[in-house]
């Protein structure tokens, strides 16, 4: 748990506008952690510069770096622990609930962010357009949704409460719509969940993080 007595060094966040990236920065507004951008720009190339491949030799964002206890982590799953450990917000004691957003915060790195990830390359920027691969990728997006929407009418969120479950798999969701123009209508479940975390001052505020170069100008 943060230390409320001793000030905390800005964490540095490493970042871009993504959906992996929004997760990093959504947990991080809502825990209150101080923190620092640094723009990656991914689009060109900035992840395989060396003083990148220093903090993620995977090349990929998000990265943080906790300088007041010398800690780099990559990957965003681990990125979410780590700063619920460090705020003490989102830290579930009974061992059933910790299970169960261990499980969806992973069937969200397996199975949501892959495919949908899939689907936004193949339908957006592949070139020449292959339907067999893109109707692929479309069906296996509708199954991953209806899994949401499945364990969505059972609870109002992923888990007990809002927590590390639901901030991992919302930035996905959200680009899903903005970004590759998967309608989610058909999941009534989901649709509710999604609308109410949209609605979260904290998620709105870490959806503009990074600021991009030709928004700062």
């Amino acid at each position: 748990m943060a230390d409320a007595a001793k000030p905390i060094t800005p964490i540095r966040l490493y970042t871009y506008q993504t959906p992996n990236g929004h997760k990093a920065s959504i947990m991080l507004e809502e825990t209150g952690l101080p923190y620092e951008v640094h723009l990656v720009d991914i689009e060109a190339g900035a992840q395989h510069q060396p003083d990148f491949l220093s903090l993620n030799p995977n090349n990929k964002i998000p990265v943080i770096v906790d300088p007041d206890r010398d800690r780099t982590v990559f990957e965003s799953g681990a990125i979410l622990i780590y700063l619920a450990n460090r705020a003490g917000r989102f830290v579930q004691q009974d061992e059933a609930l910790r299970t169960l957003t261990l499980q969806w915060i992973l069937f969200q790195a397996a199975h949501v962010g892959p495919t949908l990830g899939q689907l936004w390359n193949y339908k957006i920027f592949v070139e020449p357009k292959l339907p067999p691969v893109i109707e692929r990728f479309e069906r296996e997006t509708r199954r991953v949704l209806k899994v949401l929407d499945g364990q969505l009418r059972q609870r109002p969120f992923l888990v007990a409460e809002y927590g590390l479950a639901d901030i991992m798999t919302w930035p996905w969701i959200h680009a899903a719509q903005e970004k590759i123009g998967v309608a989610i209508a058909d999941y009534p479940a989901l649709v509710r969940w999604y609308r109410e975390i949209a609605a979260r001052p904290a998620v709105q505020r870490g959806l503009a993080v990074p600021v991009m170069r030709e928004e700062a100008a």
